[in-house]
């Protein structure tokens, strides 16, 4: 199909046409109804099959039909507003996706599954305003989930904003869900958001915000807040590695416990070695680097291939730890494997992750590691 589209093209739009892999992934959001073709190629689909554009697309759309708010990143699509009742049954429509999104994020990265997630996020809300409770609060809880991935996929993405706003909505939404778990989750997803902008105060007021109502959470919950407590307290300027280390060991002895039935919030259960990758990372902001290298080489030593961008942010924390002690011949060839995954999967957090190397390889920078460290990282400048 791909081959005929070009074919069907005159000079002058053949000229203009992206590459061949480009087109490849165009037909397939066509085909799955990610998106609808634009100019040129509804005239080229129709060429290809020897009809009419009408004939192909049908009608143009009735007036009425109401267009989603437009972002960067998702096709202006049009579609009919609901009418009547919502069957409560699409709560559990969503919330069963939401499984299949974290693992499709673990390979792909965000830039293939915001346009996705985002739809149905926006269809959440859309059903959420015409549902009466109790439909309306199992969707609006759902719509947590949905907003709070999208906060994470434009965060890793790079799009801070964009990912403030998701993470906001999500907050909203929990408190008029009026569940206790909903709201401590969008906590902590506010306080994920801080911890990128490296504002650690924020972390810790967020995630202590979080553990507000703690006899009422579930370990899940309770992991997820003392988690992020620690990350603050590991960015603060009085580095109290003690600190860091009881929180950690709490939300250890909750790991087992995680019992709940909830789809969202589950890296404590996906994550092999959840909390001893907590720990290795705010380990290195400690300055902690051996002690960070002995846990990420235990933690990667078992690491399933799947989750390959995770992996990737993984590795390259390792090479900025073994920058730092330093062992030069290790760091960089790690850092060599990991850049082939940035534009696999467009991750940002990555790219800010191998950025970030160089800075713990000062001693070194003028050896011939240190120019070949270079020369990986400029490609990520």
């Amino acid at each position: 199909m791909v081959r005929q589209l070009i074919e069907a093209a005159d000079d002058h739009v053949r000229a203009h046409l992206p590459t061949r892999d480009s087109l490849l992934r165009m037909l397939r959001m066509w085909e799955s109804g990610q998106r609808r073709p634009r100019d040129p190629y509804p005239k080229l689909l129709a060429k290809v099959f020897g009809l009419s554009e009408a004939e192909l697309f049908g009608a143009p759309h009735p007036v009425g039909m109401t267009p989603l708010e437009p972002s960067s990143t998702v096709d202006l699509t049009l579609y009919p507003p609901h009418q009547g009742p919502v069957a409560p049954e699409l709560v559990m429509y969503f919330l069963e996706q939401l499984p299949g999104h974290y693992q499709a994020d673990m390979w792909l990265g965000p830039r293939h599954l915001i346009p996705t997630v985002a739809t149905q996020a926006r269809l959440i809300t859309e059903l959420a305003q015409a549902a009466d409770a109790p439909v309306r609060r199992g969707l609006l809880g759902a719509g947590v989930a949905y907003a709070a991935l999208l906060g994470w996929l434009y965060q890793d993405a790079g799009d801070v904003d964009q990912s403030g706003r998701w993470r906001t909505l999500a907050l909203d939404m929990a408190h008029r869900s009026q569940d206790p778990q909903l709201i401590s989750y969008a906590l902590t997803n506010k306080a994920m958001l801080a911890i990128d902008l490296r504002e650690g105060h924020t972390v810790v007021d967020y995630a202590e915000a979080a553990m507000a109502d703690e006899r009422k959470l579930c370990p899940k919950v309770r992991i997820l807040a003392l988690v992020h407590q620690a990350h603050g307290h590991s960015m603060l300027p009085v580095k109290n590695k003690d600190m860091v280390d009881r929180l950690l060991d709490r939300a250890a002895g909750l790991v087992d416990q995680v019992d709940d039935e909830h789809p969202w919030g589950n890296a404590c259960r996906r994550t092999l070695g959840y909390i001893d990758v907590q720990r290795a990372t705010t380990y290195v902001r400690l300055g902690a680097y051996r002690e960070a290298v002995a846990l990420w080489d235990r933690i990667l030593g078992g690491a399933p291939e799947s989750a390959r961008r995770d992996n990737g942010v993984f590795w390259a924390r390792q090479a900025g730890a073994l920058a730092a002690i330093p062992e030069p011949e290790r760091a960089v060839q790690i850092a060599s494997a990991t850049a082939a995954i940035v534009e696999g999967t467009g991750s940002a957090r990555l790219r800010q992750e191998l950025r970030a190397i160089p800075q713990r390889a000062t001693a070194w920078a003028g050896t011939a590691y240190g120019r070949e460290l270079g020369e990986i990282i400029a490609q990520f400048a």
